[in-house]
């Protein structure tokens, strides 16, 4: 694929490396400036990103991967409620470790690692014999990280929802939705770089060792050299027979990777 603008030239003026991204995510994130800066070229836009560190600014933000929703994938969720969260559960308490041990690697606004602690919350309630459960959250940028530890929304991003998960998980101040503080108890949420190789997992976490790990909605944006990084680091950090959760548009990656998908479509994996 063609690039529109060289990746020498974006890595110089906006300070990173952008190698590390799909040829057609960057491309379609360049088309995007090149339309909201009013250029009538590629040229021009790179001519304009050589002078303007304002516009360097905005395209680095634009590359950074922050959207998800509550309960995203419908199938993944239904699967982890009914027959993946249960399991681990058994297992436990058939081990000394009683707690369950959860990453996610890529967690945007809060909405991923809120979503599994409704779905163990409602699990613990059901159960005649108590568990724990410690939640990992992390992202790369510091003001996505405490925007997710602050956990508000708007209605609109509650549309995911029941009625009864809102009613019992948040707190309503006008037209703000904020997370109630015994959801957020056992998540810990904490700026951590994927690629950082000095540590394989957040060092909160302290050794990994995980039983699940989400890391959904973010391979496809990046080349396949970096997508195997990814991988290799997020399943070198699974517990044995643990899970790792991709995006339903990701499940041909894992596959390549000697990966088994545990249930048709649900883009839960454990490895070979």
């Amino acid at each position: 694929m063609k690039k529109l603008v060289d990746n020498e030239i974006i890595s110089c003026s906006a300070g990173i490396d952008v190698s590390k991204y799909d040829d057609s995510f960057l491309n379609k994130s360049l088309q995007k400036r090149i339309t909201e800066t009013h250029c009538d070229s590629a040229e021009a836009y790179r001519n304009l990103l050589e002078q303007s560190k304002e516009e360097a600014l905005k395209l680095i933000d634009s590359l950074n991967i922050n959207y998800s929703e509550f309960f995203r994938n419908t199938l993944t969720y239904s699967v982890l409620e009914r027959i993946i969260l249960p399991s681990i559960i058994l297992k436990k308490k058939n081990t000394n470790c009683k707690e369950i041990r959860i990453w996610t690697a890529a967690c945007a606004g809060g909405q991923e690692p809120y979503s599994l602690a409704m779905l163990l919350e409602e699990l613990k309630n059901g159960e005649s014999q108590r568990f724990d459960y410690r939640i990992f959250a992390s992202d790369h940028t510091e003001s996505q990280v405490n925007k997710a530890r602050r956990g508000e929304y708007t209605e609109d991003a509650l549309s995911g929802l029941n009625l009864k998960r809102i009613k019992q998980c948040f707190t309503r101040h006008g037209e703000i939705y904020s997370v109630k503080p015994e959801l957020k108890k056992n998540i810990d949420f904490s700026v951590f770089d994927l690629f950082n190789e000095q540590f394989s997992a957040p060092p909160a976490s302290i050794f990994g060792d995980f039983d699940l790990v989400v890391c959904a909605n973010l391979l496809f944006y990046y080349n396949p050299g970096y997508r195997k990084k990814i991988v290799k680091k997020t399943g070198d950090c699974l517990a044995r027979g643990g899970y790792l959760i991709t995006g339903e548009t990701e499940r041909d990656i894992l596959m390549k990777h000697d990966y088994r998908e545990v249930y048709p479509q649900s883009a839960i994996f454990q490895k070979l």
